[in-house]
């Protein structure tokens, strides 16, 4: 499977392109950790599994660059207590 995540570092926020809309995490970087701080997913992507999607592609991400990544938002602090194969990165 293919990464589409991307890095949108202008903005501070990974997104993901789904079916005309973009899904999103918003970060900030500091000392080799992101935060991230906030997911929004359009509502019309709601129940599809995009949020899932962005959330293991900005980890997968955030392990290739080799840092450390602080949950904040609730949504990726669930996901990462639901897949223990992230825990690693979390700081």
């Amino acid at each position: 499977m293919t990464n589409d995540v991307r890095d949108n570092s202008a903005r501070q926020r990974f997104e993901l392109d789904a079916e005309g809309h973009v899904a999103f995490s918003e970060y900030m970087r500091a000392d080799g950790v992101i935060e991230i701080r906030h997911t929004e997913v359009p509502p019309a992507l709601n129940g599809k599994g995009i949020g899932s999607r962005l959330v293991r592609g900005l980890l997968d991400l955030v392990r290739a660059e080799g840092v450390k990544v602080r949950p904040r938002c609730p949504f990726v602090r669930g996901y990462i207590e639901k897949h223990p194969e992230y825990a690693d990165l979390v700081a």
